[in-house]
């Protein structure tokens, strides 16, 4: 079998990366997948919460198999509109805000109107406000503002403008594939995921490749927020495997080039048998992994859990460095968690 398509996965995923789709707003990254999924041959379908599925090529009856991962992201939305015509933000899933001080943004209007912005501290400039005292305000959505790059002092100004309580917020991702391999971008959480099962779904379509049982793959769009493969599998699903990010960090055995298999996370541990079932065909395919544990960490699997999934679930994923901020991975990684993925399911 030939190798995963390198040039492939990265086009489709430096474009993912570059359509905003913060938890809540993700119908256009949504179509995105979509549209490579039918480019593929692949038949898919909306779930009424607007997630994804599409069938991959199988040969056999029995109990499926989904590969799952989520395309919403990190993001803000609109709480309120300042006197100075400035924005007051509230926070889409779970981040420092210090991590989005400095940062470019988008704001989309309800009438689809893109203005961009500037993330900044309420005091921000040191020679007004001197080091120490910024220093002792430190970062939290309360002194958080976003600068917009629009002619307007004043709420009506801003409000002329067309932007509204509940206009979503996005940051600018400043993705790059780097000459060594390396892909930096904020959101790789999990848009490199998704790219891996499109890259798996490829690389089986290419080779002829059919799966051994039904299989599915499986994008959502809430999991930043905790709901997001709550609802939404395909009901002849009786192992989920979930690819996520993998944190990579102090303490932590992943890393930025094998694949990186979860054995528990913050809502307890994932499938014993499928987890061995990962490492023997990572051992027998010579495909790099590590064992890992998660402790502040959910994902689709735990969303479906929680639900009351009656399925086995397991997790993989490519290593991801300083996760929930800007963030960094290897084409490796990403590289063999695909090579995974299509022995898992052939």
């Amino acid at each position: 079998m030939s190798n995963p398509n390198t040039n492939f996965i990265c086009d489709f995923l430096l474009e993912l990366l570059q359509t905003p789709s913060p938890t809540g707003n993700t119908d256009v990254a949504i179509e995105l997948v979509e549209k490579y999924c039918t480019q593929l041959g692949l038949e898919t379908y909306r779930t009424p919460k607007r997630s994804l599925v599409a069938k991959l090529p199988s040969q056999g009856n029995g109990p499926a198999i989904t590969i799952a991962s989520h395309v919403d992201t990190l993001g803000a939305m609109v709480q309120g509109i300042k006197g100075n015509g400035r924005l007051r933000l509230t926070m889409l899933g779970s981040y420092l805000p210090a991590s989005v001080v400095g940062e470019y943004c988008q704001i989309e209007t309800a009438s689809g109107k893109t203005i961009s912005g500037t993330v900044l501290l309420t005091q921000q400039s040191v020679h007004i406000h001197g080091k120490a005292e910024i220093n002792k305000l430190g970062a939290n959505m309360g002194n958080l503002e976003v600068r917009l790059d629009e002619r307007t002092t004043s709420e009506d100004e801003t409000k002329w403008l067309g932007i509204a309580v509940g206009d979503f917020v996005s940051w600018d991702t400043r993705a790059q594939y780097t000459k060594a391999g390396f892909i930096k971008s904020r959101h790789l959480d999990n848009k490199a995921g998704v790219a891996a099962s499109l890259g798996a779904a490829e690389m089986m379509i290419r080779n002829q490749k059919k799966a051994t049982q039904p299989s599915y793959l499986y994008f959502s769009n809430y999991e930043e927020v905790g709901h997001g493969a709550a609802a939404g599998v395909p009901a002849d699903t009786e192992e989920l495997l979930v690819i996520d990010m993998a944190p990579v960090g102090s303490g932590q055995s992943s890393d930025e080039f094998g694949v990186n298999i979860c054995v528990k996370d913050g809502g307890g541990p994932y499938d014993l048998h499928i987890k061995q079932k990962l490492v023997k065909l990572a051992k027998s395919k010579k495909i790099p992994y590590n064992l890992d544990v998660y402790v502040n960490y959910g994902s689709d699997g735990t969303a479906a859990l929680f639900a009351g999934i009656n399925a086995r679930v397991g997790l993989i994923g490519p290593g991801i460095d300083a996760s929930h901020a800007y963030e960094r991975t290897h084409i490796d990684s990403i590289l063999n968690n695909v090579k995974l993925m299509v022995a898992y399911l052939t």
